[in-house]
């Protein structure tokens, strides 16, 4: 993806075709292999990852999963859209995963992925199903603007801050959902870095000028809380609350009485849309199925018990 920012598209065949191959299926073994860790180990993983289409080779998406303790797969998301000049490696995604799911021992969990934390409907659509915690994936950089080294063209704008955007977009969705964040950045390392930069050396100064996202906890008012990780893998923990979701309430809770839903509609379509669906179940109006499920569908929707076409009716969230 940011060979897709540094260097023009017609350069980067090979590292498209690169990760087309290493993009994993949805029903493949490295799925598997990860439900069945979960299981093994009574843990819940949130985990993101480059998803290819059974339907094509060169169709990816930027997706994520949510496995419960017992193995079963609770989510499956693709980014409704990719931002900027990741159109130019990912599809577009669809609403199947604009779910929050009832983990009981968690709480009730949502996410969404990057950008998508910048786009209001898809937040309120997580809050309107009562999301206790809140998990979004980032990108360890986001180039913007190239560097100009010394002695160059003056008068660049500022490098896009990677870390103070992420925070301050997750925080406003704490904010205003009363719950929990869970940020999870990725990392560049030195082998990503040189690689890069062999491929497109111009490209060093603006690489090196980047800051790196961190991984970190925000309460519900939006203040970090436990341990934070940036500019190295490691692993981070807070301890969570749950209860501390209750009283930010009182004071402006969007989804209950500082809502209007006599004046404002928002319906989201759930269905999987793709090549591979098109032959799979559809639901009608009248509740008539047709075709057949699609697989990852098989075993536990990760709905939460809310059936299709729940939510608070007219002027509120409706579900397709």
């Amino acid at each position: 993806m940011y060979e897709a920012a540094i260097a023009p598209p017609i350069d980067n065949h090979t590292f498209f075709s690169r990760l087309a191959r290493q993009s994993l299926l949805i029903t493949g073994p490295e799925i598997a292999s990860l439900r069945q860790t979960c299981a093994q180990h009574k843990i819940f993983a949130h985990i993101g990852f480059n998803e290819r289409s059974p339907a094509s080779l060169g169709c990816l998406w930027n997706s994520a999963v949510l496995i419960s303790d017992q193995g079963v797969l609770l989510n499956h998301q693709r980014k409704l859209v990719p931002t900027f000049y990741e159109k130019l490696v990912w599809a577009n995604g669809d609403g199947a995963g604009l779910k929050v799911v009832e983990t009981e021992r968690c709480g009730k969990v949502g996410a969404l992925l990057c950008g998508e934390n910048t786009n209001p409907l898809a937040r309120w659509s997580l809050m309107a199903q009562g999301e206790q915690v809140h998990v979004s994936n980032w990108p360890p950089i986001w180039p913007t603007r190239r560097v100009v080294p010394e002695g160059g063209e003056t008068g660049q704008a500022k490098q896009y801050d990677n870390l103070a955007a992420n925070r301050t977009r997750a925080a406003a969705h704490c904010f205003e959902a009363k719950c929990f964040g869970v940020l999870c950045s990725g990392f560049m390392d030195k082998e990503m870095r040189d690689e890069m930069i062999a491929h497109s050396p111009s490209m060093a100064p603006t690489l090196d000028s980047l800051t790196q996202g961190a991984s970190l906890f925000l309460d519900p008012t939006g203040a970090q809380i436990g341990d934070s990780v940036q500019g190295e893998e490691g692993i981070a923990y807070a301890d969570l609350d749950l209860n501390e979701c209750v009283e930010p309430k009182q004071f402006h809770d969007v989804v209950g009485y500082y809502q209007r839903y006599d004046v404002f509609d928002l319906r989201v379509d759930r269905r999987r849309q793709g090549a591979e669906t098109v032959f799979q179940e559809r639901v009608d109006d009248a509740g008539t199925r047709e075709g057949g499920m699609a697989p990852e569908e098989s075993e536990g929707d990760g709905s939460g018990g809310m059936a299709p076409g729940v939510g608070h009716g007219r002027g509120g969230l409706g579900i397709l």
